[in-house]
């Protein structure tokens, strides 16, 4: 066998088991993120979602997609299993914080959400991915 293929194999070898540890954590984060999203949100998001309201599907990907760009980052830049839990826990946090903050500022978000405005969903979802991609960066940083 070729030596630089043997490396590789071993280097799969050791570093596989780490990747999947890491990447199960970091998806385990993100889960818990989601879930606890749904379950302080004033959405209805299951319902939304059911009806048909584009405005409610952008806001949950645009969600979704925020929690995931910093601990995206928070793998990429952490080598200790602890390190991503702490730090992904903190993403996690400002990332909440973001939406409730958006949500307060602008009372009436909720109401033009549930009510299907699409323009609104997009601006709540493009500041919770801009406020994620800034923590991303501080993160990584």
């Amino acid at each position: 066998m070729d030596t630089s293929v043997a490396q590789i194999l071993q280097g799969l070898e050791s570093g596989l088991p780490l990747l999947l540890l890491h990447f199960g954590a970091t998806l385990a984060l993100f889960l818990i993120g989601v879930a606890v999203y749904v379950a302080i949100t004033p959405l209805h998001e299951r319902e939304l979602l059911a009806s048909g309201n584009q405005a409610a599907g952008v806001v949950l990907g645009g969600t979704m997609v925020a929690l995931a760009i910093p601990l995206a980052a928070t793998l990429a830049t952490s080598l200790v299993l602890a390190d991503i839990l702490i730090w992904g826990a903190v993403a996690l946090v400002l990332q909440l914080i973001t939406f409730l903050i958006a949500i307060w500022l602008f009372r009436d978000l909720r109401t033009m959400i549930e009510s299907g405005n699409v323009a609104a969903g997009t601006a709540l979802a493009g500041l919770q991915i801009a406020v994620a991609l800034l923590n991303a960066g501080a993160m990584a940083g």
